[in-house]
This record gives structure tokens, C-alpha cells and sequence, in this order.
């Protein structure tokens, strides 16, 4: 048995500890991810979030990077927040200042820490490089900044070496400083010795990366070590493999040692936001925020899951600003089957709930998902319900020839005949801007989810797309195929609608 931690300095027992405080680098470091490029606009969106979620540090990007970066970073800092404000610069006098220009409230200085950094990538000597960060620490105190150094490469470093500059950096007044496994490459007892260490000379943060899927493991490990400022960004995007998942690091804090860093209700809305602004989609099995993190499809699961909640989760959804979901598949069972249709106002039983069960799984044994509308389809088959429609398309015209695209569409509305028209980045897009503005006449109802789910081969290619779209505390996923991809998608979003006005009325109903 190999004793992980042997040998290295002792932790103290994360439920001992006081507080923890995160930096959030998603606008940052998060914003280097390949592809990612975001507007001052988005970035200030981003940053309400996390202030919302009661982060404490928002590293709003490099002031260095252009005018354009500064913009950014002036629209972050112009918000008022409660967190603390910085921006990232290099080891340069003419980085600090530029920051300064902006407002922010401090910066992160980031020095060379690796004999390759220090002689190959900056090409200066071990002792000068102490120096020039002791003078640049001095410098920004001197203007008031909140100040944390980063030994970039830190953990690639000669530990005795970095020591030295961390405490030249202390000493020269700095207020705190940072751990970084810059390329992800550590391993827990490396984190461990190197941060424990930095911890006996004062406030001390941790950076780390996932190239070694050890991010979360790592932090964790930095805070029993005694680091008190966790760095990472939302969903964990970043470089190469992404830095830390702040979320996720949030949760084990939390459920595991009662250590709370952040307002977990919000990481949910927050992370939708952070995939939806840069482009980079949330994995469905994605720990915390995943589609697939309170999803059941078992019917072992299911059926446990309805007899206590706790039955097959770690923590409620609720606690992650979630809701809890039963999906049909192959896999279902009678009970989740039936509580599912409990939920949208079916009452069946006997041989109606043994025809439904059947049929749920027939469509899962061919390979797909069963969606909420295909349930009520076959519930009121059964059931030899008339369903009448509350919205139905009646015409759709898209161009993509002109700038911007445009399209417009005339639907059935529960009667009433309406028609709009709209722009987007795109003849899809166009579409669907102009179903839901048609839509948002009669109902308050929001587009959660939209994704190609797959096309079929050769010239007449049919390609299914599915949506999820939600309603007050109703939620509903259709799919619709078409080789029409624009066709496919606003029928998906008019299909929705209807069951979700359905399902209003018919709550309305078993009100009164």
C-alpha cells in the first residue's frame, strides 16, 4: 500500500479549517481556452454572476493583452462589485500601470519560478529575478494595489528556490502569495510538500490545472496543506485541459467538510451562462452542473430515488440551484414511468401503465431517448384521449441570402392566428428568434436547451433536432426531424410550447 502522503508535512483535517476563498480566472485564463473570445458586454455579464455567487477575487483579464482588454476589464470594474477586482501582469513595471488604468483593485503578478522559465523563456538569473519581483511588489503596493505573486511553473520549480521568492515577496510587502501547477503536471504529495512550505510564510492561494485529471485533487490537497484562496474558473475551462472547476471544488468543500466558499444556489445558472457565452458545451455527465447529475434512468434508481431522495444522490439538486429528473429509456421502470406521468396530470394504472412501460421501452431498445412529449403521445393513445393543440405552425419562410439572415413564421396560438418575423446569425437562428417572440405574446417561456441530435446519411439527409424549454416550474424535451434543419428546429420549439400551455391549463383546472 503506498502511503500518498509520506513523509511530507502533516494537514490538518479540512473540517478544522476556517474560511476558504476562491478567485474566479474564467474571464482570464477561461477566456484562453481555444476559440474563446468575449465582449465586454459578456464579460460583464459574467461577472454579475459571480458576484451573485459570492466569489471573492474576479480576475478580469490582462490589462496588457490591448485596448481592447481594457475595455473589458473597465466595464468589469465599473460595476461596483463586492468582490475584489484584478488583473493578471506579467513581471513588467508597464504591465502594472496599464492595469492601474483600468481601476482595479489590485493585480496578479505573475514571475518565473523554473529554472526554464527563469533562464529559457524570460532569460534572466535566479537572484535577479527575486530582485525585479521585490521592486515590482514594492511598486504596486505603492499605489495601493492588493497584490499576489504567482510563481509561474511552481510546481516544476526547485522548491527551496521558489521559497526564496515567495518570501522576497512577502517581505516586500505583498499580500498574499500562489501556488501554480501551471501545465497540470503534479501529483498530490508534490502539491502537498510545495504548498505547506509557502503556507509557514504567509497567506498563500493555489492555481491548478486538469492534465492530469487531478485539479480538484490537487486543491483540495492545497487547502489541507493551509492554502485559503482556491484559483479556477466555472465548468473548469481554461488551457489545454482546463483549470480547476470552481463549482466543483465548492461542492466537496461543502458536502464533505461544511467548508462553504461560494453560493452554490447559484452555480447552475452560472454555468449555462459561462458555456452559452464562449461556445464551449457542458458535458452531460459534467459533476455539479451536467445535465445528467440528478437524471435517472434506471429503474432500480428511479424507483429508489421516489422512495427517498437520498437514495442514489450525494446532496439534493436543490443545494446546486437544480431540479431533480426522471428519464425513459430502455432502462425505466413501472415507478418512474408512472411518477412521470403523475407529473403531467395522467392518472393511470393496471394493464394502461403495463402498455405504456412496454412501449417506453420498445423506443429505448431501438437506441433513443424517450422525451417528454413521445411519453404523453403514448399516454394519451392509451388512454384514447383527443388531444387538441393550443399552438400549431402554420407557416415558416427562412432566407439566408441576405445580411442579416431572416425568416419569419404564422402560427396557431389557442385560436389566434399570429405572425413575426426576425434576424439572427443564421437561417436557424432567425427562426427560432421569431417562433419565440411569436410565442412570447401568450407565454413567458424559455428556450433552456437546443442540439442537433443526429442526421442520417447521403443528399436527402433527416436531421433530428431536440429541445428543451420551460415554462414557471414546468420543463418539457421534444425532438422533431426534418430534413429541414430550420423546419426541424421550429417545429421542436412549437411542439414544446403546446405541451407546456397544456400543461398550464390543465394545473388551471385541477386548481379550481
Amino acid at each position: 500500500m503506498i502511503d500518498l502522503f509520506g513523509g511530507h508535512p502533516e494537514t490538518t483535517p479540512l473540517s478544522e479549517l476556517g474560511d476558504v476563498q476562491f478567485l474566479d480566472t474564467t474571464l482570464r485564463d477561461g477566456e484562453q481556452a481555444p476559440g474563446v473570445s468575449l465582449t465586454p458586454d459578456e464579460k460583464a455579464r459574467i461577472a454579475r454572476g459571480l458576484d451573485r455567487a459570492a466569489i471573492d477575487v474576479i480576475e478580469a483579464g490582462s490589462a496588457c493583452t490591448g485596448p481592447g482588454e481594457r475595455e473589458t476589464i473597465s466595464r468589469v470594474t465599473d460595476l461596483d462589485l463586492d468582490a475584489t477586482v484584478t488583473s493578471f501582469c506579467r513581471g513588467i513595471k508597464n504591465d502594472i500601470d496599464l492595469a492601474m488604468d483600468c481601476d482595479v483593485d489590485g493585480i496578479n503578478l505573475v514571475v518565473p519560478a523554473s529554472d526554464r522559465h527563469i533562464t529559457q523563456k524570460v532569460g534572466t538569473s535566479h537572484e535577479a529575478n527575486v530582485q525585479t519581483t521585490a521592486e515590482l511588489v514594492e511598486y504596486a503596493k505603492d499605489h495601493d494595489l492588493w497584490v499576489e505573486v504567482i510563481g509561474e511553473d511552481g510546481s516544476r520549480a526547485d522548491v527551496d528556490y521558489l521559497e526564496d521568492l515567495m518570501a522576497a515577496s512577502l517581505d516586500a510587502g505583498a499580500d498574499r502569495v500562489c501556488y501554480a501547477d501551471t501545465v497540470g503536471h503534479a501529483t498530490p504529495d508534490r502539491t502537498l510538500e510545495i504548498v505547506s512550505r509557502l503556507t509557514d510564510l504567509g497567506p498563500t492561494s493555489t492555481h491548478t490545472h486538469d492534465d492530469l485529471g487531478l485539479a480538484v485533487t490537487n486543491a483540495l490537497v492545497s487547502v489541507a496543506a493551509g492554502a485559503d484562496l482556491v484559483h479556477g474558473t466555472i465548468n473548469g475551462i481554461g488551457e489545454r485541459a482546463g483549470n480547476v472547476a470552481l463549482e466543483e471544488v465548492a461542492i466537496a468543500l461543502d458536502h464533505g467538510y461544511g467548508i462553504e466558499a461560494m453560493d452554490l444556489t447559484e452555480v447552475h445558472d452560472l454555468a449555462q451562462l459561462v458555456a452559452k457565452l464562449t461556445g464551449i458545451p457542458l458535458a452531460p455527465n459534467k459533476a455539479v452542473v451536467g445535465q445528467n447529475a440528478f437524471t435517472h434512468e434506471s429503474g432500480i434508481h428511479t424507483d429508489g430515488t421516489l422512495k427517498d431522495d437520498a437514495m442514489y444522490e450525494p446532496y439534493p439538486p436543490e443545494k446546486v440551484g437544480r431540479e431533480r429528473r426522471l428519464a425513459l429509456g430502455k432502462h425505466a421502470g413501472r415507478a418512474g414511468i408512472k411518477a412521470a406521468l403523475d407529473e403531467h396530470g395522467f392518472d393511470l394504472s393496471g394493464d394502461d401503465i403495463d402498455t405504456v412501460v412496454s412501449r417506453v421501452k420498445e423506443i429505448g431498445d431501438r437506441g433513443k431517448r424517450v422525451t417528454d412529449a413521445d411519453l404523453l403521445t403514448i399516454a394519451e393513445e392509451v388512454e384514447g384521449r383527443d388531444r387538441e393543440r393550443r399552438v400549431e405552425l402554420l407557416d415558416l419562410t427562412a432566407v439566408s441570402g441576405v445580411t442579416p439572415p431572416t425568416a419569419s413564421v404564422r402560427l396557431e396560438v389557442e385560436g389566434e392566428e399570429r405572425e413575426n418575423a426576425a434576424t439572427g446569425s443564421g437561417p436557424v437562428d432567425a427562426a427560432m428568434n421569431a417562433a419565440e417572440e411569436a410565442l412570447s405574446h401568450s407565454a413567458d417561456a424559455s428556450l433552456e436547451s437546443y442540439h442537433v441530435d443526429a442526421i442520417t446519411g447521403g443528399t436527402d439527409a433527416v436531421v433530428t433536432v431536440e429541445i428543451e424549454m420551460s415554462r414557471g416550474d414546468d420543463a418539457v424535451t421534444v425532438t422533431a426531424s426534418d430534413s429541414d434543419i430550420t423546419r426541424a428546429s421550429v417545429s421542436a420549439m412549437v411542439d414544446a410550447m403546446d405541451r407546456l400551455v397544456a400543461a398550464d391549463d390543465d394545473q388551471l383546472v385541477a386548481d379550481d
